[in-house]
């Protein structure tokens, strides 16, 4: 029990810490489309990138996939670019749709390769026996990712209350500014880490 316990914290600390921000930034841009009362869309778009991600991170820690980690490095930031550019570009009074199949896929797109980013921190601590040290470990990432996720809501909903006090801007929702607005923000971080990554 101690064992998932620790790969269970483990876990926690990587998708929490600061120097995995990329993984944070993806979350929020990912939740940015949300509003309190989409907690059901919510849940199948991370449900889809929890499927996504935790399928790599088998494969990769069992050898049975192995992708170059500049090429996964590289891969995080624009998937995060491309989220967000979804968003901004998105029609409608909200933008990007925040569910449908074709979300849904993309998300679990991208899990896979954001699997593979956790799956490289990962295989460098197991030994031997990997089935404890992986579930503990995946199930840590996704309490940390609820954590997220959580905080992210609240920081959301706080910034839809005060756009709605100040009238918006213009004809657009107090959502759609809050979407567009933290969408352009992570968006130009991924991007600039992108350029820094590129293995080419």
């Amino acid at each position: 029990m101690s064992e998932l316990l620790a790969f269970a914290e483990l876990g926690f600390r990587h998708i929490t810490d600061p120097a995995g921000a990329d993984h944070v930034l993806f979350l929020l841009v990912l939740a940015a489309v949300f509003r309190r009362r989409d907690w059901r869309e919510a849940l199948w778009v991370v449900s889809a990138f929890t499927a996504g991600h935790s399928v790599t991170l088998l494969l990769t820690v069992v050898g049975a996939l192995s992708l170059p980690a500049s090429l996964v490095e590289f891969l995080i930031p624009v998937t995060i670019v491309a989220t967000g550019v979804a968003n901004i570009l998105g029609r409608g009074e909200h933008g990007a749709p925040r569910s449908g199949r074709s979300r849904v896929l993309l998300v679990a797109a991208f899990g896979l390769v954001h699997g593979a980013g956790f799956a490289t921190y990962l295989r460098s601590l197991f030994v031997e026996r990997i089935a404890v040290p992986l579930f503990g470990f995946n199930l840590g990432l996704e309490v940390g990712q609820l954590a997220v996720l959580g905080a992210a809501g609240l920081l959301f909903a706080a910034m839809d209350a005060v756009l709605a006090r100040l009238g918006g801007a213009g004809r657009w929702a107090p959502v759609r500014l809050r979407t567009v607005s933290v969408s352009a923000a992570v968006t130009l971080v991924a991007a600039r880490w992108a350029v820094e990554r590129s293995p080419w």
